[in-house]
């Protein structure tokens, strides 16, 4: 099963991320990586420089960010894994990482199943 993590800053130091959580995401990148399960990661830029698109009834939309959310995107891991609690592991693993190495951030992670071909039915 794929699982499509989303990181999201609640708050976050004035100061930029420091050498050691720098070493300690790409290790556990590397150990993700090696097991099979990391597939991709990137960051996000910032809303600003993003748009968002709706439509809401016959209308079509789109607003230049920043967005008014409190929590900004941040980044996206998609994994390759047996099951969603193995999906939580790695992504506790990570947020843990930004507590021990980065004093005074704060976030939150969406861990969401990517639908694949076997999630619908066959055509009749």
């Amino acid at each position: 099963m794929r699982y499509m993590i989303i990181l999201k800053v609640t708050s976050q130091p004035a100061t930029p991320p420091p050498a050691e959580l720098m070493e300690a995401i790409a290790k556990l990148g590397g150990e993700a990586t090696a097991a099979g399960a990391l597939l991709d990661t990137a960051g996000l830029a910032p809303s600003a420089q993003g748009a968002r698109v709706a439509i809401t009834g016959d209308r079509l939309s789109v607003t230049d960010g920043p967005f008014a959310e409190a929590k900004e995107l941040i980044s996206y891991a998609l994994y390759q894994v047996r099951s969603k609690e193995e999906a939580v592991e790695w992504t506790s693993r990570f947020l843990k990482i930004h507590r021990d190495h980065w004093a005074g951030w704060e976030g939150e992670a969406d861990v969401l199943r990517v639908f694949g071909p076997e999630d619908f039915a066959a055509p009749a």
